[in-house]
């Protein structure tokens, strides 16, 4: 397991795409398999949200279309064969630092907001997996706040079942 999470590191710093095939140990699935997870959680995995979903890949990871989708396949196979989130988090928490981290909140945040609608089971999920990452609150709504922005949207309007208190400073 160490090996795999050096290789991880090595290749989100090294700035070069390695090419293999994906397996269900590799830390870009868990990450895939996350993204995924908020994509269907509502029932929908729209054509918008997969379009996102394989531009994040591409961009996060460094890899071409095809290795994209070969990804995102591996990503919904692992997500769907999964007993709970815990198997994908512990992994990425121990691999990942505070920043990758609060970079996978993004990208799951980006994902939830690609349809253009923010469901509640979306934003549940986010908020769980911040949990088991250990993304502090303050950041996971920073970061709600800033891709809401990022699609044209009120940053600051919070969404109907949110908890007025949580977002106060």
């Amino acid at each position: 397991m160490f090996e795999l999470i050096r290789q991880f590191v090595e290749e989100l710093t090294s700035g070069t795409a390695v090419e293999r095939a994906f397996d269900d140990k590799d830390l870009r699935v868990a990450s895939a398999a996350l993204l995924v997870h908020v994509a269907e959680i509502d029932g929908v995995f729209s054509d918008s949200e997969r379009r996102a979903l394989l531009l994040l890949l591409q961009q996060r990871f460094d890899v071409s279309d095809d290795e994209a989708q070969k990804l995102l396949d591996a990503g919904r196979r692992s997500d769907r064969e999964a007993v709970d989130l815990y198997s994908f988090t512990s992994a990425l928490k121990d691999a990942m630092s505070l920043p990758e981290r609060r970079r996978l909140v993004e990208m799951m945040w980006t994902v939830a907001y690609a349809d253009g609608d923010l469901a509640e089971f979306e934003e549940n999920v986010i908020w769980r997996v911040s949990e088991l990452l250990a993304v502090p609150s303050r950041d996971r709504i920073a970061l709600r706040q800033k891709v809401r922005g990022d699609c044209g949207l009120d940053p600051r309007a919070p969404a109907p079942w949110d908890d007025l208190r949580e977002s106060k400073p």
